[in-house]
């Protein structure tokens, strides 16, 4: 390469070659962590509809375990998503020294953030709803299947014996191991139900606290801004009283030259006078 060539690149502007750079950040690691942030929403987003048409097979023909087994893992995944994601936005929204287009981003990533997760806990509350349906029923039809025929039929006379007989025989051959499992269902329903209790209850601490940052930044904002009005209105304040106190020395200027002006041709009559006397 020529010195020439050399010079000449040496000589462009810094600030120019910037600014046709289209990577060129101010502040990289703000924006590769809002980025990241955002991609991640995105995903939470199609795990949001993914779990929503799983839902909907819940209590139906198509309810299977492997139904169940989809629906748990979203919600874990998913959960678990919302929390780290949380996380992040905080860190974002107490990100120091930031301009106008990052507070812009601190906004709409904020709001993107908790239009997500309230969709989220609706669909919880759905998956909570219909896991309590399951176990109410699959409770109830546990109880009446152990409930014992003799206890059912002690009122009746001797001329039902026979029936009696029968039912026995029936429960006699209920699988006790059908019972357990059915039992053991239940207890697992019953762990998932409370599982997503807690969990609805920590992302609604998670969502007020993203919601009470982003409150307390719009007060510094408004102060901000109302300081910003104040100078401003101060300063277009000066401007006018600099503007009257120009008015009035050039008002004074004209007098003083009007004043000399007379004062000379009141000299020169004098003169005159005296001279021509």
């Amino acid at each position: 390469m020529s010195f020439d060539r050399l010079s000449s690149l040496e000589a462009q502007p810094t600030t120019t070659r910037r600014e046709e750079d289209p990577t060129y950040s101010d502040d990289p690691e703000f924006d590769n962590l809002a980025q990241k942030l955002s991609d991640q929403l995105f995903s939470l987003q199609s795990n949001i509809s993914r779990l929503s048409n799983q839902i909907a097979l819940l209590g139906t023909k198509r309810d299977t375990d492997r139904v169940r087994e989809r629906v748990h893992d979203l919600l874990e995944e998913t959960r678990d998503g919302f929390k780290d994601i949380g996380d992040g936005v905080k860190r974002v929204q107490a990100w120091e020294d930031v301009n106008s287009k990052q507070r812009y981003t601190q906004s709409k990533l904020a709001q993107e953030f908790r239009a997500s997760l309230d969709e989220f806990q609706v669909t919880q509350r759905q998956v909570l709803e219909k896991q309590r349906a399951s176990a109410t029923a699959a409770r109830t039809a546990l109880d009446e299947q152990s409930t014992s025929p003799s206890q059912q039929q002690s009122g009746f006379g001797q001329q039902q014996q026979q029936q009696q007989q029968q039912e026995q025989e029936q429960v006699r051959l209920a699988s006790q191991d059908e019972v357990d499992f059915q039992e053991s269902l239940i207890i697992e329903r019953e762990s998932e139900i409370r599982n997503i209790e807690q969990g609805v209850g920590e992302l609604n601490e998670l969502f007020r606290d993203v919601a009470h940052i982003v409150h307390e930044q719009g007060a510094q904002l408004d102060t901000i801004d109302g300081n910003v009005q104040n100078v401003l209105t101060d300063t277009r304040g000066a401007d006018v009283e600099l503007r009257s106190a120009d008015r009035y020395q050039k008002s004074s200027r004209n007098k003083a030259c009007c004043l000399l002006l007379i004062l000379a041709v009141v000299l020169t009559i004098v003169i005159l006078a005296v001279t021509l006397g």
